[in-house]
């Protein structure tokens, strides 16, 4: 048994137990859900749930606190109560986040069968000017609870590819559109049908979930940790650029450095000095002047 005491005064106890996971009853029903910052989640089935922005509703309780402390006098004991008084705070916003977090994803996994939520790139969003909001959306710690709880309960969980364009496909034709700003929330696709964005994007996850589970794909939940153990900095919010091949040398072509090798006006020291990339003479290497000119 393990006892600790956090930043804000409070003692936790940790201990291990033996416990059996139990499957939760069959569903029929499936989920897919776009995350957002307007409305935290929009499932497939027209629901959207708020954001509670947490962080953003006790700024002013939290900037008083901060604005109280640094007028304390350092190491003197009211900054060390000033100092506890914020670290309770903040214990409190991330508490309250942490138990909305709990119940609605416990939610989800007793009301459908399987989940589908797209795989965003959390760390590298959070570089934006929306860091803040992102932040305090506590996305990561949404998705990472719906994984495990899935796993224990015996439901369907499956991340959809961060560049699979949920947004900008039409759920109703599967036409593709050439760009979907962000501040464009409801649009009309060439074969009539009207789309909210976000719930036209969760009926497109969901749709790609099933279709992943149907061929059997490795979802990108088995694939995330591979991909993003090279960098430190999390998955990239951009899609990679393609690399050239090189092009292949024709028989009849002789190799540019052996016709140099041939050639009576080739020297060797000026190779040196030269990328094998490139080729050059040794006349255009020309003496750098010193200081003075010389």
């Amino acid at each position: 048994m393990t006892v600790v005491k956090d930043g804000a005064g409070r003692y936790f106890t940790s201990f291990a137990i033996e416990t059996t996971d139990e499957a939760l009853p069959g569903r029929t029903q499936e989920v897919g859900i776009d995350l957002g910052l307007s409305h935290f989640a929009v499932l497939s089935d027209g629901r959207k749930m708020d954001n509670p922005r947490f962080l953003r509703k006790a700024e002013r309780r939290l900037r008083k606190a901060q604005r109280n402390l640094s007028r304390k006098e350092k190491g003197s004991a009211n900054r060390a109560k000033a100092k506890l008084k914020v670290a309770k705070a903040y214990a409190e916003v991330t508490d309250t986040r942490r138990d909305w977090a709990h119940k609605l994803s416990t939610t989800l996994i007793r009301d459908n069968q399987a989940i589908y939520v797209e795989d965003l790139a959390v760390s590298g969003l959070a570089r934006t000017k929306l860091a803040k909001s992102i932040h305090d959306a506590g996305w990561s710690q949404f998705v990472g609870m719906l994984e495990y709880k899935a796993k224990r309960y015996g439901r369907t969980f499956v991340r959809i590819d961060r560049w699979f364009p949920s947004s900008k496909l039409c759920s109703e034709c599967a036409t593709l559109q050439e760009s979907m700003p962000l501040n464009v929330r409801d649009w009309v696709c060439a074969c009539g049908a009207t789309h909210d964005r976000d719930i036209n994007a969760a009926i497109n996850v969901l749709a790609e979930g099933r279709r992943i589970v149907a061929a059997g794909r490795k979802p990108a939940a088995e694939t995330r940790q591979e991909a993003e153990t090279s960098n430190a900095c999390g998955g990239q919010v951009r899609p990679p650029l393609a690399v050239a091949r090189p092009m292949k040398q024709e028989a009849s072509e002789v190799p540019r450095d052996a016709a140099r090798a041939e050639s009576p006006a080739f020297r060797p020291e000026s190779a040196s000095m030269c990328s094998p990339a490139r080729s050059c003479r040794a006349s255009s290497f020309l003496p750098i002047p010193g200081r003075n000119g010389r």
